[in-house]
């Protein structure tokens, strides 16, 4: 086999050894449950040591209930002859370690904006977002974390608000200069709040960007310097060397296993980001925790660099919250925040953005009839898509389109607000039929 052959997601997924790997959007997933952080921390290990010293960390997401591997992520259509034998070694890896595959467990939440100009509207986003642009269609999180964006033609305007916003928190420093600087591309503010402006592109998609008031330092000493709090409290250490970064992650499994507090550490070629997800750094256990992270990573002569954090979610307006609600977390397989008063909900994993509901008022018919410009798109793996169909039917929700399937199914939740399940696998094979026509 060539060393330059690419596999499909068809081939891949049909290569033997692979049975735990799922492809999904920008490459194969897997998702190894762990009983703790340092068990998972364990898993991280061997694969920093299958990487070897110099080459390319996949993505690796530890959670308190197990480890997230992701490969192929670096932007090349397709999977290498090296990506097949890497998701075999991992695999092998995590059995040696007696930890389980799941592979019911992964997925991929992004969003797609609709706009009628796509270069001025991609433009907004992009200062907005702090994203980098791939090819003319996509915005795309340099590290993974946060939610892509793909922007598709809209044929006919849509003036009136959307009922879905994006949240987007930086460092303060930094959500100054998106505000100035979406401004300068001809976005407007359309709220000032105390500490935050919702600012809109040129066709009226929002975004609520923060912090605006100086305040997201974690505490005021420097013992915990290196942290920022976005929704949740975050750090971000460079670190290049795969083995290197896998050895912070050790360390930081071990602390938040002896603290009792999960944490979210996801390591990438560059570096490693320790985050307590959000809202979830308000256990008043949690400062010393950081203060002893922070120690550590100093000790291995770490510095951290917090201009590459940030924190984005979605909310969504709706007439009845509770039955909204319910779709979303069928559909996208989320689970409820259980505190009084608070509309979230979220992946059990903490692997993808969170979701919230905001109250409208049933007067705003005409808005509510109006079909958003922003929509959510689920990539599920290719045998779990009809059951989340069928879960998001059963929830209420109605079939827009199925002209896509079985690549692909356009939902709605009762109110109209859209969501795509999206599958990767067969997609290139039905493309080349549909270049060749029948023989």
């Amino acid at each position: 086999m060539a060393n330059d052959e690419r596999f499909t997601a068809l081939r891949f997924q049909q290569s033997g050894g692979v049975e735990h790997w799922r492809m999904l959007a920008f490459g194969a997933s897997a998702w190894f449950g762990a009983p703790s952080q340092t068990a998972g921390a364990a898993l991280v290990r061997r694969v920093a040591e299958l990487t070897g010293a110099s080459g390319r960390l996949p993505d690796v997401d530890l959670r308190a209930s197990g480890v997230h591997v992701r490969i192929g992520a670096s932007g090349s259509p397709g999977m290498s002859p090296a990506d097949v034998e890497l998701a075999r070694a991992v695999s092998a890896a995590a059995r040696d370690l007696d930890l389980t595959a799941d592979p019911s467990a992964l997925q991929c939440v992004q969003l797609a904006i609709d706009a009628l100009d796509k270069p001025s509207v991609m433009s907004f986003w992009h200062a907005a977002l702090g994203y980098e642009r791939l090819g003319d269609d996509d915005l795309v999180d340099a590290m993974r974390r946060d939610p892509a964006i793909w922007f598709q033609q809209q044929d006919r305007p849509r003036p009136l608000r959307n009922r879905v916003h994006v949240d987007i928190a930086r460092p303060h420093a930094l959500a100054l200069e998106a505000v100035e600087a979406v401004k300068a591309l001809g976005g407007h503010e359309t709220y000032a709040g105390e500490g935050y402006a919702t600012l809109a592109d040129a066709e009226g998609n929002e975004a609520d960007v923060l912090p605006l008031l100086p305040g997201d330092e974690l505490g005021d000493g420097r013992e915990t310097a290196d942290w920022r709090v976005l929704f949740g409290a975050m750090t971000f250490y460079p670190i290049v060397s795969p083995v290197r970064a896998a050895e912070l992650a050790v360390v930081v499994a071990g602390l938040a296993d002896e603290a009792g507090l999960p944490l979210l550490v996801d390591l990438r070629p560059d570096g490693v980001t320790i985050d307590t997800g959000k809202d979830q750094g308000e256990d008043e256990r949690f400062g010393d925790l950081a203060r002893r992270i922070q120690a550590a990573a100093r000790g291995m002569a770490l510095t951290a660099d917090t201009t590459r954090l940030r924190f984005v979610q979605i909310g969504i307006d709706a007439v009845d919250v509770p039955v909204v609600r319910d779709f979303w977390r069928a559909v996208l397989g989320y689970e409820y925040d259980p505190r009084p008063g608070v509309t979230d909900i979220y992946d059990p994993r903490r692997l993808n953005m969170p979701i919230f509901f905001q109250q409208m008022p049933a007067s705003e018919e005409a808005r509510r009839n109006q079909r958003n410009r922003i929509h959510v798109d689920v990539f599920v793996p290719d045998d779990q898509a009809q059951g989340r169909v069928d879960a998001a039917l059963a929830a209420g929700g109605r079939l827009v389109s199925d002209d896509g399937a079985p690549e692909g199914w356009t939902l709605a939740d009762p109110e109209g607000n859209e969501v795509d399940i999206a599958v990767v696998v067969g997609r290139e094979e039905h493309w080349l039929a549909s270049q060749t026509g029948p023989n």
